[in-house]
């Protein structure tokens, strides 16, 4: 299916995780600040959880390191305030 589409598959050696280092610190924050030791009932239940920590609180309120130690949400507004018309 991946060849049909025109998909390239590529995987790193087992255990290497620095190739998906930006993924591997984003599921570590996620188990550790939201899932903990959370049960759901069933998928659709996860689903909606998980979408609440991306949508509502990772990108809108977390402060992230990388941005300053500000939520994304205020890089973003700062961002738009020190952007320049275009003539």
């Amino acid at each position: 299916m991946l060849k049909a589409n025109g998909i390239i598959c590529s995987m790193s050696r087992k255990g290497d995780c620095w190739d998906n280092a930006c993924m591997e610190s984003f599921f570590g924050s996620l188990k550790s600040e939201w899932i903990r030791d959370k049960k759901y009932i069933n998928f659709e239940e996860a689903k909606k959880d998980i979408f609440k920590y991306v949508g509502v609180f990772y990108n809108r309120r977390r402060r992230h390191a990388s941005l300053g130690y500000i939520s994304p949400a205020e890089y973003e507004e700062i961002s738009e305030k020190e952007r320049k018309p275009v003539a």
